[in-house]
């Protein structure tokens, strides 16, 4: 299943690499951490490397590398703001769990 993007995460991207300038789309990941045991890894990606795989959604490349995909599959990506507050949501079919603070999640 693909990576997709809200409309709202997918002008955040667009807006950020636009002032950045550069940059060839977003680069979602995971870590081992938390106390669930994974968590979100998000960056603006420069380069598609040869592990990735590339997800184009909404005019923004989403780049993920294959180990990663796994516990991602399906994610729909979101970008909220609330209050003074900001920042990506992840919606991930494959979670079995999540921390208290919504920081890790388990698959």
């Amino acid at each position: 299943m693909p990576i997709s993007l809200t409309a709202s995460a997918a002008n955040r991207v667009r807006t950020f690499l636009a002032n950045r300038g550069k940059g060839v789309g977003l680069r979602l990941g995971v870590k081992q951490t938390g106390c669930s045991g994974y968590a979100y890894v998000v960056n603006y990606a420069d380069a598609v490397e040869n592990n990735d795989v590339v997800f184009d959604n909404q005019g923004v490349k989403v780049i993920v590398d294959r180990d990663s995909l796994g516990y991602i599959d399906g994610t729909e990506v979101d970008f909220v703001k609330e209050g003074l507050n900001e920042a990506f949501r992840f919606r991930n079919p494959n979670i079995k769990g999540e921390c208290g603070c919504g920081e890790s999640f388990t698959v």
